[in-house]
This record gives C-alpha cells, sequence and structure tokens, in this order.
C-alpha cells in the first residue's frame, strides 16, 4: 500500500477523531475515547504511507440541515434523516455547511500535519454547487497541495473518482483517475459477506487498473471492535507476498 484513506466522518454524521466542533465523536462518545485519526496519522508517518481521510460532506443523519431530504422526480427516496427532522420546508444546507463541515475540515487540516489527501462522497445528493466550490477553495487555501477527489461536487477537484467498483474499458485513461473497491461485497462490515476476492483476482484487477492509469483503493471494513477481518488478512499478505516476489 503506498496511501491510505480512513473515515474521520460517515453519513452518519460520528467523528472518529477527538472533534472540538461537535460532542457527536468517538473521544467523547465511546468508552474507548482514543482519536483514531490521530493515532492512524502516527503511524502512517512512521511507515512511510501517506494519509488521507474520507470525510462525508453532503450527508449527515445527525444534522437537521443536511443534504438531501428532498425527493426526486424518478421516485428516488431521501437519504437524509427525515424520521428526526421532518420539516424538510425549514431545511438549509448552508447552515450544516458552516456549522459543521467547514469547521470539521479545518481541524482535520490544522491538526493533523500529514494529512495528504480528503475523500469526499456523495456529492450527487443534492449537494448545492456553491458549497462545493467554496469548500475547494477553502480547503486549498488552508493546505494548497491536499489532494482532494471529484466527489467534493460539480466539477471541483484534483483526482477523478469513478463510481464503487467500477472499472473501465481496456483503454487508457487520461488524467488522475482511481477507483474505489471492496473486498467482498460490502464496504462496511457484515459478517454474512463472506464473498471475498482471494489474492489473484485482486492481482489481476490491480493489473487491469494499474495498466489504464488507474490508482487502485482497496476497501476494508474492520469488525466492531476495530479488527481487520482474518480473512482480508490472510488475503492481503497473500497479495503482499506475491508482489514481493515479482519484484
Amino acid at each position: 500500500m503506498k496511501y491510505m484513506v480512513v473515515t474521520a466522518k460517515h453519513h452518519d454524521g460520528f467523528a472518529m477523531y477527538d472533534s472540538k466542533v461537535d460532542d457527536y465523536n468517538i473521544v467523547k462518545m465511546t468508552p474507548f475515547g482514543r482519536d483514531i485519526i490521530r493515532e492512524l496519522s502516527e503511524a502512517c508517518k512512521k511507515q512511510g504511507v501517506r494519509f488521507g481521510v474520507y470525510y462525508s460532506q453532503a450527508l449527515d443523519w445527525h444534522e437537521e440541515h443536511a443534504g438531501d431530504y428532498l425527493p426526486l422526480d424518478n421516485g428516488r427516496l431521501p437519504h437524509a434523516n427525515i424520521w428526526d427532522f421532518p420539516d424538510n420546508k425549514s431545511k438549509d444546507f448552508h447552515i450544516y455547511f458552516e456549522k459543521k463541515v467547514k469547521p470539521q475540515v479545518k481541524e482535520l487540516l490544522t491538526n493533523y500535519d500529514n494529512i495528504d489527501m480528503i475523500w469526499f462522497d456523495a456529492a450527487d445528493r443534492q449537494l448545492p454547487a456553491d458549497c462545493s466550490e467554496e469548500l475547494y477553495k477553502f480547503i486549498k487555501e488552508l493546505k494548497p497541495d491536499i489532494i482532494t477527489n471529484t466527489r467534493i461536487g460539480h466539477g471541483f477537484g484534483d483526482v477523478n473518482s469513478f463510481d464503487d467498483n467500477e472499472f473501465p474499458d481496456d483503454s487508457f485513461v487520461e488524467g488522475l483517475y482511481e477507483t474505489p473497491c471492496t473486498l467482498n461485497n460490502t464496504w462496511g462490515y457484515v459478517a454474512h459477506d463472506q464473498y471475498w476476492k482471494d489474492a489473484d483476482e485482486v492481482l489481476k484487477l490491480k493489473h487491469h487498473l494499474n495498466s489504464r492509469g488507474v490508482n487502485y483503493l482497496l476497501n476494508v471494513g474492520p469488525d466492531p471492535l476495530g479488527r481487520i477481518p482474518v480473512r482480508a488478512k490472510e488475503i492481503l499478505d497473500e497479495v503482499g507476498k506475491k508482489l514481493e516476489e515479482n519484484l
């Protein structure tokens, strides 16, 4: 692995670091009480691995004004928390954006000195275009060399993100691209999902992507205790061994 991207905040709104912006985080709300992002950032620095964080900027089920609360004409239901916050008429995404998104992104970029990438998501969930532009410029002012992916939305971003588990055809891809992929069929930990890709399949997909100029962002979902599933570890160890043998 040349770089890591770990979840700092997903759609549930729960921060995996010691956020001063919102007490809804792992340090203040759990018996574990430790800053995962800090520990991983320091471990990556020690091992010479580039470090990135995932941040869900459009969806946040802990926030009343977060995105995607309106149904679409095609019948797709909203992905916002409309059970706790049913009054859509009073919602304004910009309130959530100023209250939480920008302050937490600033925390991540100023409190952790080796974050090289912020990986955004779900920009198609009714994210206002002005927020994508403002967030991109805000990040570059704080840390000009930071890399963002195009899921920041509305044409902004530095690295193009293919859809989840999407693989390009046989042609070389111009520009900077990355495909986020799963090691089995799910993103988070699901005990009954034992449909693992073996080491040969992982290496085949890696070759397919790399030969077309695309980075391979391979996801592993830790279990409820934070452990990498045994089968995932076995597969990744075998991938590493085979790569070393063919250097």
